[in-house]
This record gives structure tokens, sequence and C-alpha cells, in this order.
């Protein structure tokens, strides 16, 4: 390791690899953001554009310029010329989980309650904008106590609950969107595979994120005109959508809205939280040894602003800051990206790109993404805890489905209320149990990975410690909400069948952790676990 800090350079030729790799993976969120909104819910694109784009992109603008500063820094005083920044980028579980459990849910729920199209879409941003800022704010104080959340749950409750979203919101939404495009997106999801996955080469180096992209695209544009896709080709619309991360306090008309999302949106933020502090040890292993807490604070404060300036999804340090280095990026690749992602949302190139390149082509990096995450919730946790980590997928999997049952365009809003209250009489309507199931997935499924773990390690004890923790926010609705909007309640202010559900739930759990506790004074309980 060379140590003349004087050698440090900010831009060398692997930072173009680096470049197109985060770039790609930003683009690939705002354009799964774009499309959940507005092909998903028929949001309308100019507030998604012209108002959520913009701060959005600025809380990426600003938390890599800092990151790329800390590397700056970081060099000079170590005297390390191999220094490699850490990648900031938009959080890929939490911006898509968002934007279907959030977003989403509350345009249908505004418009439900007689708002036009318009007031409804604006409602919903600045729902969007308040949750950003609690969860920056949330994050900020986190920033402190982080490890401690790390240490307290196990990592099975922590990875397993990530898993369930890669399985799910992240793996298989953009799976569909592949095989609705079925030989573009294949063509894309190939060189993935064999690049990524299979970490295969390309000849002569040639970036493999960016082929895949290109390749995917050009084809597409060769193909579907001809109609050889199978679908209508639409011509993409040449237009930039202008728009400047303006300072603003219309987050408050959405604070008490976006209250009722907490136990959906702060449960994201931990994990970002404990991913920051995962991915600091990394670059600490690879070499670059950065200070956890200022790590944890930019990625907070980028948040911040980017919730204050109109933008909704949050802003993290990305996993494989090693691979980064691998290529030989240093810290060109963060300012170039920053600058890229932060201006295009202020000049509207970044809209315009989103459109111009299908979501089947862009859908193989999500599934990359998903890929990793579930493989390392297995391959991080201690292999008897498979079955804890596995567990932990079924919360995500019934929020899935929550949100097909409660689209209008897939059951109507009417049928929809019908069904939660349909039952056989001799059990709760099969809807409403998924519904429940489904609210509140990732503080459930970090609760049941936790639980589980701990009694396949035979500590029963402590394991009901976390199936009362679950009981608790199940009775109030903090999760298995039984209102589809998963919202927090009072349990004796609900009527109908609904109101079974925070009672039967509840006094389940208690059962469960009766059970246990009782069992744990058994001589059997107290033997050495199995080996697996």
């Amino acid at each position: 390791m060379k140590k003349n800090s004087n050698t440090y350079k900010l831009f060398v030729l692997g930072d173009i690899n680096g470049f197109f790799g985060l770039m790609f993976d930003n683009m690939t969120v705002l354009s799964f953001l774009a499309g959940i909104l507005i092909f998903g819910f028929g949001y309308p694109a100019d507030i998604v554009y012209k108002k959520m784009f913009p701060g959005t992109a600025f809380g990426v603008l600003f938390g890599d310029l800092l990151y790329s500063w800390m590397a700056y820094r970081l060099a000079k005083k170590t005297g390390n010329n191999n220094v490699t920044a850490m990648p900031l980028g938009l959080d890929t579980p939490s911006t898509i989980g968002i934007a279907l459990t959030v977003l989403g849910p509350c345009f249908l729920s505004m418009k439900a309650k007689g708002m036009d199209v318009e007031s409804a879409a604006l409602m919903t941003w600045y729902v969007g904008m308040a949750t950003m800022v609690l969860v920056g704010i949330f994050k900020l104080i986190f920033s402190f106590i982080g490890k401690y959340v790390q240490q307290a749950v196990p990592q099975a409750g922590l990875l397993g609950s990530l898993a369930g979203i890669g399985l799910a919101l992240i793996g298989f939404v953009p799976l569909v969107d592949i095989f609705g495009l079925p030989v573009v997106g294949m063509i894309s999801m190939g060189l993935i595979l064999y690049t990524l996955i299979a970490r295969i080469k390309l000849p002569f180096n040639i970036p493999s994120v960016f082929t895949a992209v290109f390749v995917g695209t050009i084809f597409y544009y060769i193909l579907a005109p001809s109609g050889l896709t199978g679908c209508v080709y639409k011509p993409p619309v040449l237009e930039l959508h202008l728009g400047f991360p303006t300072p603003t306090i219309d987050f408050i008309k959405g604070f008490m809205e976006a209250l009722k999302y907490l136990p959906i949106a702060l449960p994201f933020a931990i994990l970002t939280v404990v991913g920051g502090i995962n991915v600091t040890e990394s670059a600490r292993v690879a070499g670059d040894d950065f200070n956890t807490r200022d790590i944890l604070l930019t990625e907070a404060v980028a948040t911040l602003l980017a919730g204050i300036c109109g933008g909704v999804a949050q802003s993290t340090p990305y996993i494989g800051q090693p691979a980064y280095k691998a290529m030989g990026s240093r810290v060109g690749y963060t300012i170039i990206t920053g600058l890229f992602i932060g201006l295009g949302g202020i000049f509207g190139y970044v809209s315009f790109i989103v459109e111009l390149i299908p979501r089947a082509v862009l859908a193989p990096i999500l599934i990359f993404v998903a890929l990793e995450i579930m493989a390392q919730a297995f391959v991080a946790c201690p292999q008897s805890h498979a079955p804890a980590v596995a567990f932990a997928y079924f919360p995500t999997v019934a929020r899935l489905l929550a949100i097909k049952y409660s689209t209008p365009d897939i059951v109507p809003l009417d049928n929809f209320k019908d069904l939660l209250n349909m039952g056989t009489g001799k059990e709760l309507p099969e809807i409403l149990v998924t519904v429940a199931l489904g609210n509140g997935f990732i503080l459930t499924a970090m609760l049941w990975g936790a639980f589980v773990s701990l009694l396949i390690d035979r500590e029963l004890r402590k394991s009901c410690i976390f199936i009362l923790i679950a009981a608790g926010m199940t009775f109030f609705g903090i999760i298995h909400s039984a209102s589809p909007d998963g919202n927090m309640y009072l349990p004796w202010t609900l009527e109908g069948l609904v109101k079974q559900i925070p009672y039967q739930f509840t006094a389940a759990y208690l059962v469960l952790a009766a059970i246990i506790f009782f069992l744990s004074f058994t001589k059997e309980a107290r033997e050495e676990p199995e080996e697996y």
C-alpha cells in the first residue's frame, strides 16, 4: 500500500465502471418509484417528475459529495492513495416498499375520501415528504444507538426481514416487468446473471451494468416498433421535466397522516442504520477505515434534506464498497454520480431517461440486488438459523398479496370491502387475515425472525420477550393492523369482524409466550441445540 498522499487522484479510470454501476442503481430505483406510482396506482406523472424527483435526487447529491469528501480526507490523513469512497444512493427496499405500502395506498385512500386526482396526489406528496422528515430525524437519533439495536435483535430478524423484502418486493415485482417484455427483459437479465451473479467478465472489461442496459434498450427499440415484443409500442415523450429542490414546510400538511404509516416507514429506517454499520465494517475490512457515526449521520441528514425539499425516498450507503474498490474506483465515481443524479433531478433529464429505458431492461439490476440480499441473509446468519430467516419472509409475502387485493384495477373497492367481512363462520375471513399479516410487515418479520432464532438456540425466555413485544404491538395495530390502510388504533373503537383481529391475534401471541415460557423449565429445553 502506497503512503504518499500527494499521489491520491480524484478521478481514475476505474471511476468509469463505478459510475455506471452506482448511477444505474439509482436510476433503476427512480424508474420503479415512478412506475409503481404512475402505472400501478394511476398517480399523475407531473407530480412525480417535477416535485418528488428533484428533492429525492438532491439527497443523493448531498450524500455522495459528502462521502467523496470523507474519502479524500481519509486519504490525506492516512497517506493511503487507494481509498475508495463509500457509495451512497436511494435505498432500494424502502423506496419500493414505501411506494407500494405508503404512497400508493395513501393516494387511493385520499381519492376514496372524495378528493380529486390532483388534490389526492398533492396530499400524498405531503405525506411522503413528512414520512422522509420523520425517517431522517429517526435516523439521526439512531445513528448514536444503532450498535445497540444491532446487538439486541438477532441477525435472523434483521436480515430475514430485509430478505423477505428482497423476495417479494424487490425481486418478484421486477420479475413481472421482465416477463412483461420477455425477449428484451431476458437479454438484460441474462447479461446481469452472467456478469454479476456468475462473476464472469465481459470481453475487454466492458462495464457489465451499462452493457446490460444498453443492449436491452437497443433491442427494445428494434423489436417494439415492429410489434415483435408482444405489446403496443409507445415512443418516448421527448420532454424534460424541470423542477427545483426548494425547501418547503408543506410536509407539515401531511404530518398527521404520515404518523399512521410510521409502523411501515420506521423499520425501513432501522434497517438502513444497521446496514450502514455493516457496510462501514466491510469497508474497514477492505482497508478504508471510515468513521461509522459520520457515515450514519450523513445518510440521516441526506434523507432529512431530501424530505424538506420534496423527496419521498431515503438515501443509504450501498452494500458493495469493496466491489467498487475492486473495480479500481476511488472518489471520482461518487462525485460524478452525485452530480449526475442531483442535477438530473433538477433539469429533468433523469425523468427523461427513466421514460426512455424500459423497466424490463432495468429490472434485472433489482433482481441482482434481491438475490444478493436473500443470499446474504442465509450466509451471514448461523446455519441453524436458516429456518428463522425463511420464517421472516412470510409477512412480506402477505403484504404483497394485500397490495394486490386492495388495488381497484384488480379487485374493485366495494368487492374488497365485502371480502374483508366474508368468512365461513368457522374462521376469520382469509382476505382480512392476509391484510392483517401484511400490515407492519417489516416489524413483524424482525420479531418473527428474532423469536424463532432464539428458540433454535434454546434461549426460550429471551424468545418470549420478542413474542410479548409482538403481542403489545398487535393490540394497537402497530403490526397486524386490521385496517386496510395499516393504521394504528384503539382496538375497542373497531366494529364488526375487524375487531376480532387485535383481540384474537394478541391472545394467540400471549398463549404462545406462555407455552414457551413453561416449556423453558423442562430438562429437554436446557439441552444443547442440535447441529445442522
